[in-house]
């Protein structure tokens, strides 16, 4: 039988459910899902849930609430104003995951419309969505409206991947206690580890006589990462590598802000709420980098910051020590020892990723082969990846006809599975309700890339040959696939007065006769790409020499053999 307790509990979330049904709903986007699973889970104590405008304010001011706990980073709740506009004071607010299954109630405390810049400057030290990542999203995506408030938590959101992994804070207490740890050192990690990040985490543990706790980020993926199933595999083929009983690993549903010396000091308060006395920090922890590579904030504020507050956090700042492999002695020293004459070798993450796609060795004084045989499997050989040729030029310019010709010759190959998403078959068969608004060719030619990205995921060959005049769909469209292999931009430079001259649809004719709007190249513009891949114009070469060219510069990239 249930204790009295547990009934009262299942009674109340019952009551909940039912009150949910006449509240207002917001749908949650996968980074409040995360502030709300740590809000939950008491991860984000001593938060009770979204900030309301006092703590709000004072945490921007003074990186404390307005109770004088301390607190580096806002979570805030934002919104729109058309639901913002339906909430106040003492209104309920069912908060959802993306399928509409209830997950909490908010009570509002407070609805305000918060001046975004003085919060971008306080957390981040810039306004500038150019200079951060965080601050272009704050400004430009973010809702312009927080919503403050108490929660009553029905479920935590629903994760259907590596369950063992994800432990709550007090999950993790009970299992330092059942192995009987008590000094632990929090090691937050975003990025494959190898052997030098061994050797980092094992001296620095060995040094405060603490056990580890590998506690990498999953939730949100940013630009360039791992897809997560091959992150945590890498992860758990990394902790094989230690002795037992020494490491745990667990995952943390936590958005990064990558605030700097801020969300540092956030990252060690989770830690120390998952039951970690020291926390692992680089100088540059939590950085955004800027385009040149360079750290945004001064060298080790992160560190100082966090040493500064330990006796309130109750976690110790560990440094973290940048060790490097020097050949003549065949092992790793901190960066700090290293004579002027040693010979160190490294191996960029970019040179790792040129490695792998080219099948070329990974030596094991680098990574160790468990690691590199996933690595391998999210980064196979440019031969056996999927790949996007993605075709853009003015109509008549030749595309479709070249596309054809490349289909014909991947047909005869029989390499790899492949797909020609043409301009006008997409637009018959995906997109038949659009105009030929600006939003709405946007919107076409990001269609076309969402399906190309699909292929290309699953070892495909996608051949798109849509107009895409406008670069930020192409932009946007190479982000999405090259994470999930090859893409190669086609621009077909063919002349606005040779594709008149060939107008097999009439297009351009009823255009210059004001038959028609928007044709591009007449009134509507077109934008040539800057840097493509391979630039080919029809008026100088003949189909089939034009599909050889892409299929040289294919070969010449490993694309295919």
């Amino acid at each position: 039988m249930y204790s009295e307790s547990l009934l009262v509990h299942f009674q109340r979330v019952e009551s909940l459910r039912k009150e949910a049904i006449d509240l207002p709903s917001l749908n949650l986007k996968t980074r409040q899902l995360c502030d709300l699973e740590l809000l939950l889970n008491r991860g984000f104590f001593p938060l009770k849930g979204f900030l309301g405008r006092a703590d709000y304010e004072s945490v921007l001011a003074g990186m404390r609430l307005a109770s004088g706990e301390l607190w580096p980073m806002p979570v805030c709740l934002d919104v729109d104003q058309s639901l913002a506009e339906k909430l106040s004071p003492g209104s309920r607010l069912a908060l959802r995951d993306q399928e509409g299954f209830l997950l909490a109630v908010l009570t509002v405390t407070d609805v305000w419309q918060p001046d975004l810049h003085q919060e971008a400057e306080k957390v981040y030290g810039t306004s500038d969505p150019l200079a951060h990542p965080s601050v272009r999203f704050l400004l430009g995506r973010a809702g312009k409206w927080y919503v403050g408030g108490t929660l009553e938590g029905m479920s935590l959101p629903m994760h259907f991947d590596f369950q063992e992994l994800r432990l709550a804070p007090y999950e993790m207490h009970r299992r330092f206690t059942l192995n009987g740890w008590r000094r632990i050192i929090g090691f937050q990690c975003e990025q494959p580890l190898h052997c030098a990040h061994k050797e980092m985490i094992s001296k620095a543990a060995r040094e405060v006589g603490a056990s580890i706790l590998l506690h990498p980020v999953v939730g949100v993926r940013y630009q360039g990462d791992l897809d997560q199933y091959t992150l945590v595999r890498t992860y758990q083929a990394f902790v094989r590598q230690f002795p037992r009983h020494i490491i745990s690993l667990g995952l943390l549903p936590l958005y990064q802000r990558k605030a700097g010396p801020r969300e540092a000091l956030l990252q060690a308060l989770v830690r120390r709420n998952y039951g970690c006395t020291h926390f692992l920090v680089a100088e540059d922890q939590a950085d955004p980098f800027t385009e040149n590579g360079s750290p945004f904030y001064p060298r080790g504020a992160a560190q100082k910051l966090v040493r500064d507050h330990e006796m309130e956090s109750g976690i110790a700042m560990i440094p973290l020590r940048e060790m490097v492999y020097v050949e003549e002695r065949a092992e790793y020293l901190p960066t700090d020892e290293v004579a002027q004459d040693m010979n160190v070798r490294t191996i960029s993450s970019q040179e790792l990723r040129r490695r792998l796609e080219h099948g070329v060795d990974i030596p094991t004084w680098f990574s160790f082969p468990e690691v590199v045989e996933e690595l391998r499997r999210a980064y196979p050989q440019r031969s056996k990846q999927g790949i996007t040729i993605f075709f853009t030029g003015l109509s008549g310019a030749g595309k479709s006809t070249v596309a054809r010709v490349l289909l014909a010759r991947f047909l005869e190959m029989r390499d790899r599975p492949v797909t020609l998403l043409d301009g006008d078959i997409v637009r018959r068969n995906l997109s038949s309700e659009l105009s030929f608004s600006k939003e709405h060719r946007e919107l076409n030619v990001r269609r076309i890339g969402f399906v190309a990205s699909e292929i290309t995921k699953n070892g495909g060959i996608a051949i798109c040959a849509p107009i895409a005049p406008y670069p930020e769909a192409r932009d946007y469209n190479r982000r999405l696939i090259s994470q999930y292999g090859g893409f190669v931009e086609v621009y077909m430079s063919t002349p606005l007065d040779v594709c008149e001259q060939r107008d097999r649809k009439g297009l351009y004719a009823k255009a210059r006769a004001g038959l028609v709007k928007g044709v591009t190249g007449i009134d509507d513009p077109y934008i040539p790409p800057i840097n493509p891949e391979v630039t080919i114009d029809t008026s100088q070469m003949m189909p089939l020499e034009a599909a050889q060219v892409i299929l040289l510069y294919l070969e010449e990239q490993g694309y295919i053999r």
